[in-house]
């Protein structure tokens, strides 16, 4: 088994195939799903008594087994005459689909799981799967309130929407106000800036402004939900919240950005989310018009960068290109083993 785990290593994940039996429904979906977002191929996703009636039917060689079911010697005897690379019995139940937070952190813990028996570290980068139409890359949040227009509209301006970027952006606004902040950010760039009105998807070179009387959730898809609910606390929108739940759901793949404000909002849960290796950056305090909201961000001791808006959307495109450059670097030192 070790030698097909090596083998693994060689393979396009495109041709990394995968079998799931699990008697749970909903865990036969979280699977299936998690198989998706790696990149593999995904055989079958069915219960122990279907595997009886369609083993002999399968193919292709089966590379891995995902397993939540009896492992009797039945199924044992299946995974050894597939000459499988790896097999997983058993895993902690899934959440539903629909619980964005807790269910990101089990998608999570699987890939993990399965990075670490196949010798596939790049499984933990693995971006959830993206819509081919969207083509964005990574998310970036931006938190602002008091002077936050005119800093994050220099953001935008210095900032390519050609990049593989989606932006979702939380201001603290007055309600009847809030409306206008399109008109603002849209004004001599090219980026697509529009209020969430309905639940939509992220899509490369387009700034959703999250609405001020109504939660959002973010999903592992690349969904953004809006809910009836009010925002619970005194900022609304509120920017520690957004953080917490993109940041669970999103992990290295986000970046959140605190712009000029009054107030801490943004700090509230960042001793929860450091596992999750989001950067978390802020504008430089003296350029901003209202300075407490990024020094807070920076007390934090969490903060992985500071400047001006100019050169937040610098370090933007820099850190982008870096992490293209690496993941190509690993891809071919793949490809050489």
């Amino acid at each position: 088994m070790k030698d097909n785990v090596r083998a693994l290593a060689l393979k396009d994940k495109g041709d990394i195939k995968v079998l799931v039996v699990a008697e749970d429904h909903r865990q036969r979906m979280a699977f299936s799903d998690t198989v998706r977002h790696c990149g593999f191929q995904l055989i079958d996703c069915i219960t122990r008594s279907q595997l009886q009636e369609k083993f002999n039917n399968y193919e292709a060689p089966i590379d891995i087994w995902l397993i939540d079911s009896d492992y009797d010697e039945h199924v044992a005897t299946m995974t050894v005459l597939s000459k499988s690379a790896s097999v997983l019995v058993g895993f902690s139940q899934a959440p539903y689909l629909n619980e964005a937070q807790q269910y990101a952190k089990w998608q999570r813990k699987l890939k993990r799981k399965l990075a670490q028996m196949l010798a596939l570290p790049t499984l933990i980068d693995t971006v959830a799967y993206k819509n081919e139409a969207n083509d964005w890359r990574y998310v970036v949040f931006l938190g602002a309130s008091m002077g936050g227009p005119s800093a994050v509209k220099e953001f935008l301006d210095h900032l390519s929407p050609k990049l593989p970027v989606s932006i979702l952006l939380a201001h603290h606004f007055n309600q009847t106000m809030i409306g206008t902040l399109p008109r603002i950010l849209n004004r001599h760039n090219d980026w697509r800036c529009q209020m969430i009105t309905s639940s939509q998807r992220l899509r490369a070179g387009q700034c959703l402004i999250v609405p001020i009387d109504k939660q959002i959730v973010c999903d592992s898809t690349g969904r953004i939900i809006l809910s009836d609910l009010a925002w619970e606390g005194d900022y609304k929108p509120c920017i520690g919240q957004i953080i917490k739940n993109t940041s669970d759901v999103y992990g290295s793949e986000l970046i959140n950005i605190i712009f000029s404000g009054m107030g801490n909002d943004g700090t509230q849960y960042l001793d929860l989310i450091q596992d999750n290796d989001s950067q978390l950056w802020a504008q430089e305090p003296s350029l901003s018009a209202c300075p407490s909201q990024p020094q807070a961000i920076i007390d934090s001791g969490y903060c992985k960068f500071v400047g001006s808006p100019k050169a937040l959307a610098e370090k933007l495109t820099d850190y982008i290109a870096e992490r293209a450059t690496s993941a190509s670097s690993h891809s071919s030192i793949v490809s050489e083993l």
